[in-house]
């Protein structure tokens, strides 16, 4: 199973996530990984956030280091 699926299943839009990611709203990382993600925005590398599904299932969202892309994965698709 893919994050497509996945949130189909849960009924949710990828976009409620990336709204979340976009707003500095990491979700479920450490205050390391928060603090990486601070410094990812000043120094120009990768940013991860972690949220959970309304089915509780995780999912990240990861913009590469040269803002080429953003990609909304399963843990297990990376």
């Amino acid at each position: 199973m893919g994050a497509e699926q996945t949130l189909g299943e849960s009924e949710q839009s990828p976009a409620e996530f990336l709204r979340r990611h976009q707003a500095g709203v990491w979700g479920e990382l450490s205050e390391e990984d928060r603090q990486e993600n601070e410094l990812s925005l000043k120094e120009g590398f990768r940013i991860l956030s972690a949220y959970r599904t309304r089915a509780g299932v995780k999912l990240w969202v990861i913009t590469e280091h040269d803002r080429s892309a953003t990609t909304v994965l399963l843990p297990s698709e990376y």
